[in-house]
């Protein structure tokens, strides 16, 4: 919501107890203000509790985090020092590992979705790891891709040879045994050829 749209809120509150003040009914009010008689009760039970902070317009808390400052800050330090100093192959951090090492320090189980969030949150990035196989020639794919690839390339698309270019349709025999043919604009003098 725009800072505009909860200044009107909280305007509309500030008015509401004005016109209160000068003897208006809450019928009144609410239709002025376009508004419930309820609304116009809870503004006022609200500025009887807390004063003038009771009709502003308060954010929404939120969830509790599941990690405590201090193991947040000892989360970052597990994942500064690498994956595998935690145990793990290679030294990419995934959500899934994040998700593992959370798990088994804290006792605390994120949803694998909500890895990323608390990253970006956090300023990490998630890494995605490449897959490749082990077994994997880079000289013999290169060789290829220079050498063989342009003469597949090349032979793929290199005209119609004697395929039939347009579309013919036979139709069934005509009276007296000659097919008849339907094809494009060239139909006619075909025709004139055949006889």
């Amino acid at each position: 919501m725009s800072s505009q749209t909860a200044d009107g809120f909280e305007y509309r509150r500030c008015r509401a107890l004005a016109l209160r003040g000068q003897g208006w009914t809450q019928a009144q009010i609410a239709q002025a203000l376009g508004v419930t008689q309820g609304a116009i009760s809870q503004w006022e039970k609200a500025y009887h509790q807390h004063g003038r902070m009771g009709l502003v317009r308060q954010k929404a808390a939120g969830p509790i985090p599941r990690l405590d400052g201090f193991q947040r800050q000892r989360l970052l330090g597990l994942l500064s020092e690498g994956a595998q100093a935690v145990g793990f192959r290679g030294e990419v951090w995934t959500c899934a590992r994040v998700r593992r090492v959370i798990q088994l320090a804290f006792g605390v189980v994120y949803h694998p979705a909500h890895i990323s969030r608390l990253l970006r949150a956090w300023g990490w990035s998630v890494q995605k790891p490449f897959k490749r196989a082990s077994q994997r020639d880079e000289t013999a794919i290169e060789a290829w891709i220079n050498a063989r690839w342009p003469a597949i390339k090349k032979s793929a698309g290199t005209g119609r040879d004697d395929r039939v270019c347009g579309r013919v349709r036979v139709l069934p025999v005509a009276p007296g045994g000659a097919d008849v043919r339907a094809a494009g604009p060239d139909a006619a003098a075909a025709s004139v050829a055949d006889s």
